[in-house]
């Protein structure tokens, strides 16, 4: 039997180290007042930072831009198409959970803030601008819950969210603190077990080693069946339940922009979970489409876990279905589909809705690795893109026995700053909400660089050099050119002032 990435991930040994492995950058991560992102355009139309394993958020000087003599096709390293734009962004984020909210209760308030104005704050953070919460109870959640148990309660009479007012909502209210425009959407791992063929939460066994969920073997599902029960009265109430927590939260103050009708669809998982076949789908989708339209609620078909563009392609072959679809968004195994939804969808937005976990190492070698991710969603249509985690404990291990990364470690009463919220900041910080990705290409080896053009007339590139060895790279910016002298193994942000190309 196949083994695919996630199998060997939770599989493996990584399942018992959890995450006590040191980063280089935990000890010399730069203060507060040095994270602050550079004041654009402050060095002569020039601002660059960048991060290696060793030194983290460094801003730099020494980047030449001139109009050159003649250049042949080899005098150029990479090559800024201004003239072919592609998809708009619409930000980055990561996502909401009820264990996030567990470790960051562990911090002092003043520490509260400082995370979450690392997370959201446009100047002195992240800038994430779009996240993603779980209707429900998922993988992080602190136990298994669903906002109505009462068996049969089709008009949603028991309907309640009571438990996410001590955990999500909190969680997310303060984040709004910092960015009163935070975009929120959603998606639920299981519906309530009375809505499911096999009267359970989960669809799988227990890991080795993983949290006893209880399952019975005849309780367990495979793909390609549904487990949701399709019956109309079922459909409706479902999409009741929907429109019951998007209402909820509105009296929290919190709006939901948008909704996906299942997590990975298509995965029998040992936490919440529930199986849907696209038929499956498209049955429910035009109920959902029609509690969701007239609150202002969008639905994207997701999330895609699978590289499967015929997956996608039944449901939106359903009329009925296609036309409440906004979107699609994609995760994991679903990259594979990727290049098929850009070109055959392009009129519908896709979202990169959660970037893989590892193990909990939260090492500079996976940064490397979800760089190569990132590239992938975005030279591929995404104008979303969402880390998993950003926050956890100093245990790693989700609830049912996974341990994954996260941007920022909780422990004993303070926080540590973990490789990939500095991977994820190099885009985040200075790619606006409605910038153009601009293809940055190479005829000489340089595939490591993405291009963004900001509302402004701003250039963003970032670029990576993998090498372990400084690297001078040269990019033409139409009739201009700029040197880059990056250090050995790093990650490099330039903005370059309209004023200068």
């Amino acid at each position: 039997m196949p083994i695919n990435r996630r199998q060997f991930l939770v599989g493996g040994s990584g399942l018992a180290a959890a995450a006590s492995i040191p980063n280089a950058l935990a000890s010399s991560a730069p203060s507060l007042s040095q994270l602050k992102t550079p004041e654009l355009g402050s060095n002569d139309g020039v601002t660059w930072v960048s991060t290696s394993q060793t030194h983290a958020w460094q801003s730099r000087k020494g980047i030449d831009i001139f109009v050159p003599g003649d250049l042949s096709i080899v005098d150029v390293n990479v090559y800024v198409e201004f003239d072919n734009p592609q998809q708009t962004m619409t930000g980055f984020g990561g996502a909401f959970s009820e264990l996030g909210w567990q470790a960051m209760s562990g911090l002092t308030e003043e520490k509260q803030e400082e995370v979450l104005a690392l997370l959201f704050d446009e100047q002195l953070g992240a800038n994430f601008s779009i996240c993603r919460t779980p209707v429900a109870a998922n993988d992080f959640a602190l136990k298994w819950y669903s906002y109505n148990d009462n068996d049969g309660d089709f008009a949603m009479k028991s309907f309640s969210v009571k438990n996410d007012e001590s955990t999500l909502i909190p969680f997310i209210q303060a984040a709004q603190k910092v960015r009163n425009d935070l975009t929120i959407w959603s998606s639920p791992w299981s519906p309530p077990v009375w809505m499911k063929t096999n009267g359970h939460y989960a669809m799988a066994q227990p890991w080795p080693g993983g949290f006893a969920n209880g399952i019975k073997p005849e309780q367990t599902g495979t793909e390609g069946n549904d487990y949701f029960r399709l019956e109309d009265k079922y459909l409706k109430a479902y999409a009741l339940y929907f429109k019951k927590y998007v209402q909820a939260y509105q009296e929290h103050d919190i709006v939901i922009s948008a909704v996906m009708p299942q997590n990975e669809w298509n995965s029998a998982q040992p936490f919440p979970s529930c199986c849907w076949t696209p038929e499956g789908l498209a049955q429910f989708i035009p109920h959902l489409g029609k509690a969701m339209g007239p609150m202002g609620v969008d639905v994207h078909l997701g999330t895609l876990e699978r590289p499967s563009i015929d997956m996608v392609n039944t449901v939106l072959q359903d009329e009925a279905s296609a036309n409440y679809i906004k979107g699609i968004g994609v995760q994991w195994a679903g990259k594979g589909a990727l290049p098929y939804i850009n070109k055959q969808h392009p009129d519908l937005a896709i979202w990169g809705t959660e970037q893989e976990c590892g193990t909990g190492t939260n090492d500079w070698h996976y940064a490397r690795y979800a760089w190569g991710l990132l590239k992938k969603y975005i030279q591929n249509g995404a104008n979303v893109y969402e880390y998993w985690n950003m926050v956890l404990g100093q245990d790693p291990r989700s609830t049912w026995g996974w341990p994954q990364n996260s941007l920022f470690t909780v422990e004993n009463g303070n926080y540590r700053i973990n490789p990939e919220y500095y991977l994820m900041r190099h885009l985040s910080s200075f790619v606006k909400p409605g910038a153009k990705y601009i293809p940055a290409t190479s005829f000489t080896g340089f595939e490591n660089q993405l291009a963004f053009q900001n509302p402004d007339g701003s250039l963003v590139l970032v670029i990576q050099n993998e090498m372990a060895e400084p690297l001078n790279v040269k990019v033409s910016l139409g009739k201009k050119l700029m040197t880059v002298p990056m250090s050995a193994d790093s990650f490099n942000t330039i903005v370059v002032d309209k004023a200068m190309l």
